[in-house]
């Protein structure tokens, strides 16, 4: 059996690499999916489907949109969602997809650091499991094989 999971999170550094890795070492059978992780392409989406935009508060708009369409679109097709929280960005996006999976009634993994259990103490009652690293997150994956 197969598992689509969410991958939601900062698209800043490479940790959805290291978590496909990691997976793929422990041989858990899941397809991994999420936000594009090309920041520029993302941030450029709008303009390269709907052309140039007049300022740049429509440019993000017309990329928000387009965003938004494919955030929605795969996270209503994943059986979980892994949200990462960490200490190096802001983390808006991955609260947003976070509160979707909550609404969506999607299983939910949160991963976040100590330093940032009062923030997001609200949204780790809503998930079915909070953790603090992506391995434990992974470990909870693979406990739904045994």
């Amino acid at each position: 059996m197969e598992f689509t999971v969410y991958l939601a999170g900062q698209i800043h550094d490479d940790w959805r690499e290291k978590v496909r890795k990691t997976a793929k070492e422990r041989d858990l059978p899941i397809h991994f999916v999420g936000p594009q992780e090309n920041h520029e392409r993302s941030d450029r989406i709008g303009e390269e489907i709907l052309g140039s935009q007049p300022n740049k508060r429509l440019t993000d708009d017309a990329a928000s949109d387009i965003n938004n369409f494919r955030t929605q679109l795969l996270l209503e097709k994943a059986d979980a969602v892994i949200a990462l929280f960490g200490e190096s960005y802001k983390q808006w996006n991955t609260a947003l997809d976070a509160g979707l999976a909550v609404q969506a009634d999607k299983p939910l993994i949160l991963v976040r650091p100590e330093s940032l259990i009062h923030p997001l103490k609200e949204l780790s009652n809503q998930a079915n499991v909070t953790v603090e690293t992506i391995d434990q997150a992974l470990d909870v994956l693979s406990y739904v094989y045994e």
